[in-house]
């Protein structure tokens, strides 16, 4: 009886490190999908979050700037490691559309235009989001306004980035991200804070989880 009873108490043990094991050996990829792990050159895509706006106010707090009604951006996967790590993405495309302003002055606005693309985007298993341009260059955005006295350029730049990703609703959430202004008359804020949530994050339709 001694003699079974050991050997049961072995193969409990044996059986509870393989169930121990076998999370760790069929772990997921940080970026994952209803149908698997994304894989590397996959490109995913985003718009604004439903009823939200991609905004640029002169103040952290304020609501003077631009507002815009439709914002998307596409990202290229370049790395999806085995999770829990940093997967990295090539940002190739962020546009900003059916823009306007409520800043003194300004008539409207005829286009918000991101310069220096690519960037490049790190997406953490914490879900930190990190935007970097290339070495040697800046994130920069160019915001074109009307005035009554013609049309003016507002160029600001940023050295990074940084976001949160969200499960819970497959979003990329950007809140009061500075900018500095570094050139335009003086009818252009000095900095701009940019706040942005897109949802969901897809990859050929199916919605991005990180992991």
């Amino acid at each position: 009886m001694r003699t079974r009873s050991l050997l049961a108490l072995a193969g409990t043990v044996a059986a509870l490190s393989l169930t121990a094991v076998t999370p760790a050996s069929a772990a997921g990829a940080v970026l994952t999908t209803a149908n698997g792990d994304v894989a590397v050159g996959d490109v995913l895509n985003a718009s604004l979050a439903s009823g939200t706006t991609a905004t640029l106010y002169s103040s952290a707090t304020g609501t003077s700037g631009v507002s815009c009604a439709s914002s998307g951006f596409s990202a290229t996967v370049t790395d999806n490691p085995t999770a829990p790590g940093t997967a990295t993405e090539s940002l190739t495309a962020h546009t900003f559309g059916s823009c306007t302003a409520n800043v003194i002055g300004v008539l409207g606005v005829t286009s918000v235009t991101v310069n220096n693309l690519p960037y490049t985007t790190s997406v953490s298993s914490g879900g930190t989001v990190t935007v970097t341009p290339a070495s040697g260059s800046t994130i920069q955005t160019t915001v074109v306004l009307r005035t009554l006295l013609g049309s003016i350029n507002c160029v600001y730049q940023a050295p990074s980035l940084t976001g949160t990703a969200n499960n819970a609703d497959n979003s990329i959430n950007f809140a009061a991200q500075q900018f500095t202004k570094t050139s335009g008359s003086s009818l252009c804020f000095a900095n701009g804070y940019f706040t942005a949530k897109y949802s969901p994050v897809t990859d050929a339709g199916a919605a991005v989880t990180v992991n």
